[in-house]
């Protein structure tokens, strides 16, 4: 058994970006097998997710263990951390333990930056941020890598932050404004921890795509319900959206009927699904799906382990 380390910059987005997709496309195919992710609630603290699945066209099965905490910033670790653990299809013994805790933000913002590639009105885009943290840059630096940007419009709840953002990305042309200009533009990507709607109904334009990112739990949402009741909502796995995606709450509340269900990402991507109209408002509600782990994980497998462990 091997363990890879796996450190920051390690894989560019022009191989995450098409290795996600291809997962994506199996899954509107129906060619994998995925439970849901099961949530452990560790109260006052966050809580850990195991994400187990098959993904045949790759060869490829294993399962990854996630956990959120948001506190951890104030202790100085990272919010999300994760290992995935690679089982060998013909005798189960585990072949290689990743550090997956980049690879979890990168197959995020990869999940966003297909979305947008599909479901944005138009091409080059104006991007919205809402929220400036790790998955923030993430989304913004997938998105680059297949769309081309003219315009990144940045609000966060602490100013400092956010120019702190704009400038990074100066090269996009990145600014911050208020949430309600944020708001204007062809793409909106939100990827707050909030618990409330910070995004309103009235806010949002006629052919905007939203990728709402930051909703991965029970009680959690970033937009007004009001524009899921006008928009057409794709999600990456229905389950797991009717239970801890953006749709959580407004299900929960008789806000969102899970039958209106668009389609799934997966769908989108094999032309199965898709926008109805120029002037449609999207919403991609991503939840992350352990096929995506996986088809990170096998890109890292190509390369060199830094460790043997002995197992069994």
């Amino acid at each position: 058994m091997k363990y890879y380390p796996v450190h920051a910059g390690h894989l560019p987005y022009a191989e995450v970006n098409p290795a996600i997709e291809a997962a994506f496309a199996e899954h509107g195919r129906g060619g994998v097998q995925m439970p849901p992710k099961v949530y452990v609630t560790l109260v006052e603290n966050g809580d850990f997710r195991t994400m187990p699945a098959y993904l045949p066209a790759q060869g490829i099965a294993g399962v990854k263990i996630v956990n959120v905490h948001p506190h951890n910033r104030a202790r100085g670790l990272p919010t999300v951390m994760a290992l995935t653990i690679i089982i060998d299809i013909k005798t189960g013994i585990p072949t290689a333990i990743i550090n997956a805790t980049e690879l979890t933000a990168l197959r995020t913002g990869s999940a966003g930056a297909i979305a947008a590639k599909y479901l944005a009105p138009r091409h080059p885009i104006t991007l919205g941020i809402v929220g400036v943290g790790r998955q923030a840059e993430a989304q913004v630096e997938a998105t680059a890598a297949s769309l081309a940007i003219d315009e990144i419009r940045v609000w966060s709840r602490t100013e400092k932050s956010a120019e702190a953002f704009a400038a990074r990305y100066s090269d996009y042309n990145a600014r911050c404004v208020s949430i309600e200009r944020a708001c204007d533009c062809d793409v909106l990507t939100t990827t707050t921890p909030s618990t409330r709607p910070i995004v309103m109904a009235d806010w949002i334009r006629e052919g905007t795509h939203i990728n709402a990112i930051g909703a991965d739990a029970p009680g959690k949402q970033e937009l007004d319900p009001a524009i899921l009741e006008r928009a057409e909502v794709f999600v990456d796995d229905p389950g797991q959206a009717a239970h801890s995606g953006e749709i959580n709450v407004p299900i929960s509340t008789g806000r969102f009927d899970p039958a209106r269900i668009a389609g799934t990402l997966g769908e989108v991507v094999i032309g199965k699904r898709g926008r109805s109209s120029p002037d449609a408002v999207t919403i991609f509600d991503s939840t992350g799906l352990a096929i995506q782990d996986l088809a990170i994980a096998a890109l890292i497998l190509r390369g060199e382990a830094e460790y043997e462990l002995p197992f069994p």
